[in-house]
């Protein structure tokens, strides 16, 4: 293969959040779509090497090893200049913060993109403005990243994360899951805020309806969700409180044997929607048209409410009306419409 056959080799900053390395896949789908062959390597924070381990149009994900805001320049640097040998052909830097675009400089990655913002001239020799009306979307500017300026994509490809099967077998195993009725994943935690929270009271009163008309319910989340899990089952003998025994690719292939998925709008959420399993979401601060779980398979509850969406991690009115207001029996029709649905 001489040079000019050589695939294109990109260098991908990744997000720091769940959902958005989720959303990022498009992002990934779009390049091999269009080039084949390309290498797409990410840098990431190592608790989303996982997810990355799920996309099989990356080639390996780079962890990072700084916390998270940190500046760190230093290991920044190290890391790009690690890097150089890999002759990356393009960066594509997706947050917009200066030190995310610091790994591609030093690693001297011929075309730098990014969009234009906490100068980051020099750093960056590829720089886009953001039109954030015309993106309006997360997914739609982590794409465009991807395109040639001012072009954009009619259809966004959905995200679709790998199933490890033999997981699956292990994790029914060795904790105990019972596949015999329909299981409905319960996803109560969002990590930016209470404001994204439908009340956990409301979680337990939908759980303990589920389970009355012989469903199953497993709650998913990390170790800060777990007393939440347990206020949710408690009582329950058809649910599992699965919050901080389980990993974050545990929860794709978990959520790959459930029969719908309800949460609030959240990393998991995401992880839900390219799982493959039916997604109903309370979207409280936040709205189902800037971060929407990307699949078909979903039952939006969002009440557009004067105050909504607020973008605030806690209700500034103090009355959380926007998921307060999204009832109990609402939520549960939804279910068991979609579930209707699944028997037919």
């Amino acid at each position: 293969m001489n040079a000019a056959e050589e695939p294109k080799r990109y260098l991908v900053v990744g997000p720091s959040w769940v959902g958005d390395m989720v959303m990022a896949q498009a992002l990934f789908k779009t390049l091999r779509q269009r080039e084949a062959n390309c290498v797409i390597d990410v840098i990431a924070p190592q608790w989303s090497l996982s997810i990355l381990h799920r996309m099989p149009e990356v080639r390996r994900g780079i962890a990072l090893s700084v916390g998270h805001g940190e500046f760190s320049f230093s290991v920044r640097r190290g890391l790009g200049k690690s890097l150089r040998q890999e002759s990356y052909d393009q960066s594509i830097a997706l947050p917009r913060s200066f030190k995310s675009a610091l790994v591609p400089f030093f690693a001297s990655a011929k075309i730098r993109t990014g969009y234009r913002g906490e100068m980051r001239y020099g750093l960056l020799n590829d720089i886009r403005p953001l039109n954030k009306l015309l993106l309006d979307q997360t997914v739609k500017r982590f794409v465009a990243l991807g395109l040639p300026p001012g072009e954009l994509l009619e259809a966004i490809p959905q995200p679709a994360l790998t199933v490890d099967q033999p997981n699956q077998q292990r994790l029914c195993s060795e904790l105990g899951l019972d596949l015999s009725r329909p299981i409905i994943a319960m996803m109560p935690g969002a990590s930016y805020g209470i404001a994204k929270c439908w009340p956990p009271e409301y979680f337990s009163e939908l759980a303990a309806k589920l389970t009355e008309r012989g469903n199953a319910v497993w709650v998913l989340g990390g170790a800060g969700d777990k007393a939440i899990g347990e206020q949710i089952i408690a009582g329950l003998d058809s649910a599992k409180n699965l919050c901080g025994i389980t990993a974050l690719e545990d929860t794709v292939d978990l959520l790959a044997l459930s029969a719908i998925a309800v949460s609030n709008d959240s990393g998991l959420m995401h992880v839900a929607a390219a799982s493959g399993v039916h997604v109903i979401a309370m979207f409280g601060s936040s709205t189902p048209a800037y971060t929407p779980a990307l699949t078909n398979k979903k039952t939006i509850h969002y009440l557009n409410l004067e105050c909504s969406p607020c973008f605030k991690r806690e209700c500034p009115l103090t009355h959380l009306n926007c998921l307060r207001n999204i009832h109990v029996d609402d939520v549960l029709t939804s279910v068991e419409m979609q579930l209707a649905a699944t028997v037919r």
